[in-house]
């Protein structure tokens, strides 16, 4: 049976970079809400980012659930920032009989900070097709963000050091 693999942490922890190796080891398809808004609104999106992030969220999990169907795994590549956004993937994908697991990346600030100001120095450079993260961006996400407790997540790696447990290995 096919498995979806739910990516939560920060923007900026290594995510994306971790969805791709996801996706190589399970022959899987990445979902990602930043690849859509990107493509259709580039960094012009403004005020309705997050209208525009909503309906493509409510997109990938419809079409999760059908890749899932074909017996394809599947990496949801958002950050899934609160308690309330995990409890409905958990209820989605149970609710439907899909298999899932959440891996979550821990981040401590230093490192953060430092991945955002690599981060926007690629925008600005035009090596990568990412959001350029300002500080009031960084501000509302962090004020967002719920860190998950070690119930919540299936794996957590470390964004320093590369470490990776699993729940059993979680306390």
């Amino acid at each position: 049976m096919a498995k979806v693999y739910i990516m939560c942490g920060k923007i900026c922890t290594g995510k994306s970079t971790y969805s791709q190796i996801l996706r190589k080891k399970h022959r899987a398809v990445i979902l990602s809400v930043d690849e859509i808004t990107l493509a259709l609104f580039g960094q012009d999106a403004g005020d309705k980012l997050d209208y525009y992030v909503e309906k493509s969220e409510e997109l990938l999990y419809r079409k999760s659930a059908e890749i899932i169907e074909t017996g394809t795994n599947v990496v949801l590549d958002w950050g899934f920032w609160t308690k309330k956004e995990r409890e409905y993937a958990r209820e989605y994908y149970s609710s439907r009989g899909i298999e899932y697991e959440f891996h979550y990346i821990d981040i401590g600030d230093e490192e953060w900070n430092r991945r955002i100001d690599k981060r926007n120095r690629d925008v600005i450079d035009k090596k990568t097709d990412a959001y350029y993260v300002d500080d009031g961006l960084a501000r509302k996400f962090s004020a967002i963000f719920e860190k998950p407790s070690p119930e919540e997540a299936d794996v957590w790696i470390s964004a320093e050091t590369g470490e990776v447990r699993r729940k059993g290995e979680l306390k």
